[in-house]
């Protein structure tokens, strides 16, 4: 079954289930035509037992026929067309009258009832329906009339339509595999599209999609979700080669500056002074790019959603508190002042080293784009079944038109404008990362000059 294909499978299941159906089918047909062959073979005895009854009369408490010499013209006039078998007895069962045609066979007689009977009977390699009717005479039996009819013709019927059912059925789903399989090609053609359409695509070329089936059904729905996945494909893959591009360019940046800091060292001697400076210079800038490959890392971690999350119960109040701490040279020196209104403590079940990637994120930016003396407030709170985290600063703020772009690696609002602030442009990158991985909704709300509000929506 697994080595058919498609269409076969296809077919092959729909011949199972219309052969079911025809077979049930095929059963009912018979059954009626049987119900209603056998139907006119009692309503034939039934006529012919009720015809002879009221032709029999009692002389001496023996029954007679009133008329036999017509009895056997009748007789002999039916028996080529549907042959009627006729015994008449005493309540003995001893005959009185039979019909010719019985020859030397004789119908069975059930001395003992006291009821109509009927019965199927063999005679001579023939089946007989007969009908025996016990005759009253002064409320006492005083003999039997018994009546039967042939019933090779109603066999005859029969056999020869289940000769005939048995013939056509394999015919018949032979006939409509092939039309299974017809039908199934045109229902899958669709299917062959998707094939063809999705073989085109690679890596370089991603912008083929599929043509959506006419019909709005399960075809067209897994059409449109297999364009869909392209979407989202094509974007990760167009994010891919953006990060990569930048990525590349951020790394040239420090390179080319330690390079050039270099070359102009070597160009003629140096005092210990100018030495040491353009060192130490050249050491921030290993620093900054030890930093930014560091952070590449982390954001194409988290990328791929390698992180495995370590969830356990964590306090918001000690996360925030540490990395406060941490910070606490660069708090003093900008002279900020932080306000957190911590009413009781909250505990979440998360990762911790996960949260503090997104708290140290956070409070850093919010630091390095506070004016000096500046403030930063951090509040906590319960809404529903969430804890709401706001980290709200009063510094340089964000442009309205930027504000959708602060999530994209390397984005950074006018640089030129503050050289003083550095960064790579990749930690709100990584905090919109660690937040999907842990389910955490984050929301950016800014003004120019005014200041940044970031809230955590944390379950």
């Amino acid at each position: 079954m697994n080595s058919l294909s498609l269409k076969n499978r296809i077919a092959f299941h729909y011949i199972i289930s219309t052969a079911l159906l025809v077979f049930v089918v095929f059963i009912i047909i018979y059954s009626i035509v049987s119900f209603t062959v056998y139907k006119n073979v009692n309503e034939n005895i039934n006529f012919e037992a009720a015809e002879y009854q009221e032709k029999i009369h009692f002389v001496n408490d023996q029954p007679k026929l009133l008329d036999k010499s017509e009895w056997i013209k009748q007789e002999h006039n039916e028996v080529a067309v549907n042959p009627v078998f006729l015994v008449l007895s005493d309540s003995k069962g001893k005959i009185i009258e039979k019909s010719e045609n019985l020859k030397n066979e004789n119908l069975k007689i059930e001395t003992n009832s006291n009821s109509i009977i009927t019965t199927d009977v063999l005679m001579s390699g023939k089946m007989l329906r007969q009908k025996q009717v016990p005759l009253y005479s002064n409320k006492k039996i005083k003999g039997y009339l018994l009546v039967a009819v042939s019933q090779q013709e109603a066999i005859t019927i029969l056999n020869n339509l289940f000769n005939i059912l048995s013939l056509s059925y394999p015919i018949t789903l032979i006939l409509l595999f092939f039309v299974a399989r017809i039908i199934t090609a045109r229902s899958i053609k669709p299917i062959l599209n998707i094939i063809e359409t999705t073989g085109k695509i690679s890596q370089e070329d991603l912008n083929f999609r599929i043509e959506l089936p006419k019909k709005k059904d399960e075809l067209q729905l897994l059409s449109q979700t297999i364009n869909e996945l392209l979407d989202r494909i094509q974007n990760a893959v167009e994010r891919e080669k953006q990060l990569t591009s930048d990525a590349s360019h951020e790394l040239r940046t420090p390179l080319a500056v330690i390079k050039g800091t270099l070359e102009v060292l070597i160009r003629k001697p140096r005092n210990q002074t100018e030495y040491l400076e353009k060192i130490d210079f050249c050491i921030k800038e290993v620093d900054r790019l030890n930093n930014l490959v560091s952070e590449l890392l982390l954001l194409a971690r988290f990328e791929n959603q390698k992180q495995n999350i370590q969830r356990e119960d964590i306090s918001l109040n000690a996360i925030i508190l540490d990395e406060l701490s941490r910070y606490s040279d660069k708090i003093k020196n900008k002279q900020i002042v932080v306000k957190h209104n911590f009413t009781k403590d909250y505990i979440i079940k998360s990762d911790q080293y996960l949260i503090s990637i997104i708290f140290g994120n956070l409070i850093s930016n919010a630091l390095k784009y506070s004016n000096q003396k500046g403030e930063i407030s951090i509040n906590l709170h319960n809404e529903n079944s969430l804890v709401i985290v706001s980290i709200i600063d009063n510094g340089i703020g964000i442009m309205k038109d930027n504000i959708n772009k602060v999530f994209d690696p390397f984005f950074r609002s006018f640089p030129n404008n503050h050289p003083e602030i550095k960064g790579t442009g990749l930690g709100l990158s990584i905090v919109k990362r660690v937040c999907i991985l842990l389910d955490i909704n984050v929301i950016i709300e800014s003004e120019e000059n005014i200041g940044t509000k970031v809230i955590l929506k944390i379950k």
